[in-house]
C-alpha cells in the first residue's frame, strides 16, 4: 500500500495533493525504508503539502544534497589515492550520477563509493589505498577468500579517519554468475570527467543499474533501483544501442524487463507485462502501510534466487551453510 503511494508520488507530484494524513504517513514510510525520501522531496519541491511535511521533506533535500557533496570528495580522494597508477577510475552508481549531474542523482542518497577499475591493476590499487589509510572493514579469512577468488570487487575497506567504505569492482557481476558482462569494453568506453575520472558510457550505466538489480540482488530496495533505471534510460541520447550494448554484455532480457518494470512503475504508458513481471513488482510494491516490508515468503525466494544467480548448486550449498554457522541470517 505505501509503496504503491510512493511510486505514484514519484510518478506524478500532484498525486500528492489528494492524501489523507494516514496516506502521507504511508508515503514518508515508504519513501525512507526505500531511501528515497530524497528523492521524494525534490521531486515534491514548489509542491503543496501538509504543514507536518514540510520540514521533513527540506531536511531530506539538505541530507541528500550533504551526501552527495560528501561522496564527491570521497570520489576526489580515492583520485587522489590511486593518481601515480595511472589507472583508469571510473565511478559507479550514486556518486557517478552526482558527479555527472544526471537526473538519477538528484535528491539521491549515497552511501559507499564504488569504483571500477581493470582486474590486472586490482594488486597495486588494493596497496595504494591502504597507504592512504583504508582498511579492510571485516577481516574474515573466509570472506577474504570468497571475495578475492569469486566476486566483483575486493573485500569492502573503510578509510580509518573519514569512516567512509569504498568497494573496489573489476566488473560488475560475480565471477560465478550466468551473465558475463564485459568490464574491460565498459572501462575502454567510460566517459571522462574533470580531475581523471570517468563513469560509464549512457547505455553502460543502465546496463550496471539492470545488472545489480536483476542479475544479481533479492530486489531489496529495489524500487530506488527502477527508478534509477527510468532517469537512467530517459537521458539516453539515442535508445537505440542499448539493446546492442546490453547484448554484448549479456543482459539483453534483463535490460528488457527492467524497461517494462520501469514503465509500468514510473512510465506514462505501459508495456505488455509477462508472468514473471507480476511476481517481481509483487516483491518490489512489499510495504505495508507503515512502510514494513510484507510477504516474508516471497522474499525469502528472492533471497535464495539471488544467491541461485550468483553462483552454481554445490557451491551455493557450501557458502550458505558456512554463512550459517558463522551466524549470517537472511532479514
Amino acid at each position: 500500500m505505501s509503496a504503491a503511494l510512493l511510486v505514484a508520488a514519484l510518478r506524478d507530484p500532484a498525486s500528492v495533493e489528494r492524501l489523507d494524513a494516514a496516506q502521507w504517513n504511508g508515503l514518508i514510510a515508504a519513501a525512507r525504508a526505500e531511501r528515497l525520501i530524497g528523492t521524494l522531496a525534490v521531486r515534491l519541491e514548489g509542491r503543496a503539502v501538509p504543514e507536518t511535511a514540510r520540514p521533513l521533506l527540506a531536511d531530506a533535500r539538505l541530507d541528500a544534497g550533504r551526501e552527495a557533496r560528501g561522496a564527491l570528495w570521497e570520489a576526489d580522494r580515492a583520485r587522489a589515492a590511486l593518481a601515480s597508477l595511472g589507472v583508469p577510475l571510473v565511478l559507479l552508481k550514486g556518486t557517478a550520477y552526482a558527479a555527472a549531474g544526471l537526473r538519477a542523482g538528484q535528491g539521491r542518497f549515497i552511501g559507499d563509493l564504488d569504483i571500477l577499475v581493470p582486474r590486472d591493476q586490482l594488486d597495486a590499487v588494493e596497496a595504494a589505498l591502504f597507504a592512504a589509510g583504508w582498511e579492510w572493514v571485516k577481516p574474515d579469512p573466509y570472506d577474504d577468500a570468497y571475495y578475492r577468488r569469486w566476486m566483483h570487487e575486493l573485500p569492502p575497506m573503510i578509510h580509518a579517519t573519514r569512516d567512509r567504505m569504498i568497494d573496489v569492482h573489476h566488473t560488475i557481476l560475480p565471477l560465478t554468475a550466468r551473465q558475463t558482462p564485459d568490464a574491460t569494453a565498459m572501462i575502454a568506453q567510460a566517459v571522462p570527467l574533470d580531475d581523471d575520472l570517468h563513469i560509464l558510457s549512457p547505455e553502460d550505466r543502465v546496463c550496471h543499474a539492470v545488472a545489480h538489480l536483476l542479475a544479481d540482488g533479492d530486489l531489496a530496495g529495489g524500487l530506488r533501483n527502477i527508478w534509477d533505471i527510468y532517469c537512467l534510460i530517459a537521458d539516453l541520447p539515442d535508445p537505440v544501442p542499448l539493446e546492442a550494448r546490453a547484448r554484448r554484455h549479456g543482459l539483453l532480457s534483463h535490460v528488457r524487463q527492467a524497461r517494462r518494470l520501469a514503465d509500468a512503475l514510473y512510465g506514462q504508458r505501459r508495456l505488455r507485462l509477462t508472468s514473471w513481471d507480476r511476481i517481481v513488482l509483487r516483491r518490489l510494491l512489499a510495504r505495508d502501510g507503515w512502510g514494513r516490508e510484507t510477504r516474508k515468503l516471497l522474499r525469502f525466494a528472492f533471497f535464495l534466487r539471488s544467491h541461485w544467480l550468483r553462483m552454481p548448486p554445490l557451491m551455493l550449498a557450501r557458502h550458505l551453510w558456512t554463512k550459517w554457522r558463522k551466524g549470517h541470517r537472511p532479514r
